[in-house]
């Protein structure tokens, strides 16, 4: 489609002229199949149910003799004539509180009745006077009104409807549903054919809009892309409608192109639903790092629209659209911002959105939750450009046979695919799902054409979250150093949560930056230190926790032990922090010690492995070196070093005897051995126990022979309960 030229615009449209022009092809379609005998049901909106009624009824008269006649039936009732009374002059009615003649009390008793049963009634002498005639259509224009939100159940109205339908087969019929409702399977079958009408197409716009609206836009020549993603789902009526609000707008002035940019955000504005929103995120300014992900949704989405936007060609615009995918999966850890990125992409596509949690989606009745369904893509159409998140989708799309539900999912993972393969391909209307578990989602659901685009949100790395901090800190004008932005990329590189093994995310950065903002509005302007990162990652606990001195003391001597040995093994990251402050980096402790980040962080040897267990085995070391005695706060430390020596030994082929083998494999329920013979388990238990005795022997080589170190670094430790920088620079450098 070549851009429209305001001079081949028309002047003036009536009702009648815009339903012609916009729905010519459709209504010619609908007439065909009736002068064939076959019965149609239309989807369309009921807004415009009367006016196609009306052109469907104006061609079929065209035909003359011998042509059809429409029958409509409707809920109101039928008007009778009246009847004379012989002893009233003409016109007058009978008194108040006389009997009304027979005529009229029929319409009263028929009033009386209700719309839906008052519809049955019509029907019904429709159907009867049409016994033996050929050329009667009977038009059932709320067709839909008789059905419940069940696709098998039918209302009693419903069933006395099909009653009568099926004991006149002949009767040709014209029904028209809302494709928000559902017909049951019983309703839709007495209909031979079926036929959508559902939004505009892109090649009606150039008749529809008139030339003093489309003068508003532009200047000569109207790009029809644009103009048309945002009335792409609007019915005739209400397109002309819209329109007509822009008569008193200001026609364009090339020398101000922005008044045409505020013009289409008003009609964005004017096209949007209750329930939907226009977000305003942007992908680079609002979204720190991920390039990858932010790449990917340039080049396979938003570049694409862009060239099909500045198309000058139909056929080039049509190739361009059959690219783009309009659904889409984000899947990854919670907090990774999957919901954030649909939000980025409906703002540079200038979309609206919607957010569906798919257990709101779930009712109780049988279909409801199906009926939930169509209504949101129905009204997704309708606000088009726009963008359904449907989070939590493995909530109502999951692998079939796999969930231990109602049912319920299996036909809304059905419902789902029909909608999706029931788009238009000028349809600027995509689906997004978010899930923590994709290895959960149907099938059916990742094919071609579906979600064809699946694409993973992880965890944050160290460029993700230098550059999310790098964005919060502008945001909120803190005084953050480079330096402690980057011990603060460091210090995230931990586990949020280790009970949950849950890692930081954006959102956690997010609450740190906010917090430290917080604290400046309480205190005022300050520069952000190490200390105060680590105060704002503390999450507060109840109540304090009560520890004596010879408990403290262990602790110390615990803590120094690991820290020397880090520093001092050669295969281990050196120190960053010792704290004896319990809870500190959020761990069930009362002490830490805190390494740098390591170098090698995809491949590590076994050497770097041995070093790691004998670092672990350095708390207990140095309570029995310095202390005499040993304590229960190496539990961890020792399950810890343990499991490494067996990973090493039975999964990594580490082991000196078992030699180059795996003898088991990580599963989601935690690594699993293979059936072995009680020799080959001696054998592996006995590589387990010399890794763990090496280990053991290098830490208490290491720290006996810095016995003096230890003391000092011990007694600075209790004295500052808080140890790094420039700090255990001065102890390493001591002689």
């Amino acid at each position: 489609m070549a851009v429209i030229r305001l001079a081949d615009l028309p002047l003036e449209l009536t009702t009648a002229q815009a339903v012609e022009a916009a729905h010519a092809r459709d209504l010619d379609w609908i007439v065909g199949r009736l002068r064939s005998r076959l019965s149609v049901l239309v989807e369309c909106d009921k807004a415009v149910t009367p006016q196609l009624f009306i052109a469907v009824r104006d061609r079929l008269k065209l035909d003359g003799e011998g042509g059809l006649t429409c029958h409509l039936v409707r809920g109101q009732p039928r008007r009778k004539p009246r009847a004379a009374r012989a002893d009233l002059p003409p016109g007058q009615r009978p008194a108040a509180g006389e009997a009304p003649d027979e005529p009229e009390r029929a319409l009263r008793d028929e009033s009386d009745q209700g719309y839906l049963r008052t519809f049955l009634s019509n029907l019904r002498a429709a159907l009867e006077e049409g016994v033996g005639r050929d050329d009667v259509v009977v038009v059932l224009p709320h067709l839909d009104l008789l059905t419940t939100t069940t696709q098998s159940g039918l209302t009693d109205l419903a069933k006395e409807t099909l009653a009568w339908i099926h004991e006149c087969p002949d009767a040709l019929l014209l029904g028209f549903k809302d494709p928000s409702l559902e017909l049951p399977r019983a309703v839709e079958d007495v209909f031979t054919v079926k036929y959508p009408i559902i939004g505009l197409r892109r090649e009606v716009i150039g008749k529809l809009l008139l030339r003093r609206e489309a003068r508003k836009f532009c200047d000569g020549e109207l790009n029809p892309y644009r103009f048309f993603k945002y009335v792409s789902g609007l019915n005739v009526l209400r397109f002309r409608r819209l329109m007509r609000h822009f008569d008193t707008a200001p026609d364009y002035d090339p020398a101000r192109p922005e008044t045409a940019d505020r013009l289409y955000r008003t009609l964005r504005e004017m096209t949007l639903l209750s329930d939907f929103e226009v977000p305003q995120v942007d992908l680079h300014r609002d979204i720190g790092g991920y390039e990858t992900v932010k790449r990917q949704l340039e080049e396979d989405i938003l570049q694409l629209l862009q060239r099909r936007d500045a198309a000058r060609d139909e056929d080039e615009a049509r190739r361009i659209e059959e690219l783009i995918p309009k659904g889409l999966i984000f899947h990854g850890p919670p907090g990774t911002g999957k919901t954030f990125f649909a939000k980025a992409m409906a703002t540079a596509l200038d979309a609206t959105i919607i957010i569906v949690s798919g257990p709101e989606l779930k009712e109780r009745w049988v279909g409801a939750s199906e009926e939930n369904l169509r209504r949101v893509f129905a009204r997704a159409r309708k606000s088009a450009p726009s963008i359904i998140v449907f989070d939590e989708l493995d909530s109502i799309a999951a692998r079939r046979g796999m969930y231990y539900g109602s049912g319920v999912e299996h036909s809304m993972v059905n419902q789902l695919l029909t909608e999706m393969d029931g788009f238009r391909g000028d349809e600027l209307v995509f689906v997004v799902g978010t899930t923590n578990f994709a290895a959960s989602l149907d099938p059916a659901l990742l094919r071609p054409g579906r979600f064809e685009m699946q694409i993973e949100l992880p965890y944050p790395d160290e460029a993700d979250r230098r550059a999310i901090l790098e964005l919060y800190r502008e945001r909120f004008e803190l005084d953050l150093p480079d330096a402690v932005v980057e011990y603060a990329v460091e210090r995230t590189e931990e586990f949020a949560d280790y009970d949950t093994q849950q890692r930081y995310t954006g959102d956690h950065l997010a609450q740190l930056c906010r917090a430290l903002k917080r604290r400046e509005l309480r205190e005022g302007r300050f520069t952000v230190s190490r200390r105060h990162i680590d105060e704002a990652l503390q999450r507060p606990r109840h109540g304090s926790v009560v520890v004596t001195e010879e408990e403290l003391h262990t602790v110390a001597c615990h803590e120094v032990g690991h820290a020397v040995c880090a520093q001092y093994l050669p295969h281990c990251p050196n120190v960053r922090k010792i704290s004896l402050l319990p809870g500190e980096m959020n761990l069930p402790a009362l002490g830490v010690m805190i390494q740098q980040a390591r170098e090698n962080r995809n491949v590590i040897t076994r050497e770097e492995f041995v070093d790691h267990i004998a670092m672990s085995l350095g708390g207990r070391l140095a309570e029995e070196l310095m202390l005499g005695k040993v304590s229960s706060g190496a539990q961890n430390d020792l399950l810890q070093a343990t499991h490494l020596a067996r990973v090493m030994t039975e999964e990594l082929g580490m082991g000196e005897q078992a030699g180059n083998r795996a003898f088991r494999v990580p599963t989601a329920d935690g690594p699993k051995r293979f059936e072995v013979s009680e020799s080959t388990a001696e054998v592996l238990d006995g590589d387990v126990n010399a890794i763990l005795q090496a280990a053991s022997e290098r830490a208490r080589d290491v720290l006996r022979k810095r016995r003096t170190l230890m003391e000092r670094l011990t007694k600075l430790l209790l004295e500052h309960r808080v140890l790094e920088d420039e700090e255990l620079e001065e102890v390493w450098e001591a002689p």
